[in-house]
């Protein structure tokens, strides 16, 4: 699904007030299933990194910093992932890197493994059984900010500062899963990635707010100047076009597919055919990079990106995700 652009107004418009009935019914069947399930307490702390927007915020990014931040202070975390799109999400399973794909387990969690043990699997209470039977000392949550299957410990809400909350309006009318001043009442922490202000709603609850900005990992082949055609099937490919052009590269063409697409053939030789006819390089993110069929990721490169701090360090903030 690609955001309708009145998503992302400054205030409601036509199309969102029309859309407000059906974001109720959404709003009332995310409190029905709430009240339904009794939340587990895990026998390690669970450690949750969600977003209230729909995608594109950078949230897995921050899961992937968390993660080599208590590894580097001795922890054992393993990571808990939906792992949305996998074939395998109906029972728990142990994501092995070498063995698994995309098609298995989903994009995201093949590149939290590796950093650190995944287990993914539509029911979190069973993974997070087998990721403390496994020897985890802490759990991470991507995403599972809107679940209420598991007792969180810490609830960190990624926001991206160039977006905010968008129209203000809960899906469809706008991008939001639920309203901000529900997400921001379970949030002990709001991880602000951009440089732009904090949104307003923020601000007024004086909640703690760790800043950062998402840092392309440039490839040494990848030198400035050089001729690309960029694709992307994220939430948000236009911000990654926009970190292409950030580090100073002539992008030449740019594809968007939908988030999570599953690239066909016919995809990936159009993209092979137009990288060669305008003579620049195929780049794409790591998110899109695992998907693609091995035989021709050696014809692509991907542009990682990592977590630069502001005004936290990650050993403060691993202090207050585990100041329970």
């Amino acid at each position: 699904m690609r955001p309708p652009a009145f998503w992302f107004d400054r205030q409601p418009g036509l199309a969102a007030r029309l859309l407000t009935p059906l974001s109720c019914l959404w709003q009332i069947g995310g409190r029905i299933n709430a009240r339904r399930s009794e939340p587990f307490r895990a026998e390690r702390p669970v450690i949750c990194i969600g977003n209230v927007n729909l995608g594109g915020t950078g949230k897995t990014p921050v899961a992937i910093e968390v993660g080599r931040a208590l590894v580097a202070a001795g922890a054992y975390p393993h990571f808990i992932s939906r792992g949305y799109g996998g074939a395998l999400t109906a029972r728990t399973t142990r994501v092995e890197p070498e063995r698994h794909s995309a098609l298995d387990v989903g994009d995201e969690p093949l590149l939290l493994a590796r950093t650190a043990p995944t287990w993914i699997g539509a029911d979190r209470v069973t993974s997070a059984k087998a990721a403390v039977a496994a020897g985890a000392s802490h759990l991470i949550l991507d995403d599972g900010f809107q679940n209420n299957s598991l007792i969180k410990d810490r609830s960190f809400l990624v926001v991206d500062s160039a977006i905010g909350f968008g129209n203000g309006c809960v899906v469809p009318a706008g991008p939001l899963r639920e309203r901000v001043e529900d997400a921001l009442s379970r949030a002990d922490a709001v991880i602000l990635l951009g440089d732009g202000p904090a949104p307003g709603a923020i601000e007024s609850r004086k909640i703690p707010c760790f800043r950062g900005r998402l840092t392309p990992d440039r490839p040494e082949t990848l030198p400035v100047g050089s001729r690309v055609m960029a694709f992307a099937g994220i939430g948000r490919p236009e911000k990654f076009f926009a970190t292409l052009r950030d580090m100073h590269l002539d992008i030449v063409a740019t594809r968007a597919f939908p988030d999570h697409h599953r690239y066909s053939e016919a995809d990936t030789s159009a993209i092979l055919a137009e990288s060669q006819r305008l003579q620049a390089i195929a780049v794409t993110t790591e998110k899109d990079f695992v998907k693609l069929p091995p035989v021709i990721q050696n014809r692509i490169l991907a542009v990682g990106v990592h977590v630069t701090w502001h005004d936290a360090t990650p050993v403060s903030l691993i202090s207050f995700a585990t100041n329970q």
